[in-house]
């Protein structure tokens, strides 16, 4: 099926909330601080961050000017972006059946869209497919 460029594709799911493992899918540049920060100049690629991270285990790197994404308030917690301890909190009181493996994180203000298109938005689809996530939550800075 080829993707519309005008609309985004309608899937309806059939599943109960309570009966789906849920991955998040960031563009707010969230990513373990072991790990390489994004380059705020520009950056397509993105992180997989483990299923079982801790929260405090995590920063943000944007390159967004400040004034219209401040990182102050997601680097104390970086549950407003990433809403990891939620979804497992949301988990343990049955509203959901539990959290994928792995989760993914981009930088939204990469400013390289031909290289996301073909290479970077491809390259995440496969991983939330090996993921075998009944959902994911988008979120952004």
């Amino acid at each position: 099926m080829e993707m519309s460029r005008k609309a985004i594709p309608y899937t309806p799911n059939p599943m109960a909330l309570k009966d789906m493992t849920i991955m998040i899918v960031s563009t707010a540049g969230a990513h373990l601080k072991e790990q390489n920060p994004f380059d705020t100049a520009g950056d397509a690629t993105y992180r997989v961050i483990p299923g079982d991270v801790q929260a405090g285990d995590m920063t943000v790197t944007h390159g967004a000017p400040k004034e219209h994404y401040n990182t102050d308030e997601p680097k104390k917690d970086i549950n407003c972006i990433f809403p990891i301890d939620r979804l497992r909190e949301l988990a343990t009181e049955g509203f959901i059946k539990g959290l994928a493996e792995k989760h993914i994180s981009m930088m939204g203000y990469a400013m390289r869209l031909n290289q996301i298109n073909q290479e970077t938005a491809p390259a995440i689809a496969k991983e939330v497919t090996k993921s075998q996530a009944d959902a994911v939550i988008l979120t952004a800075g």
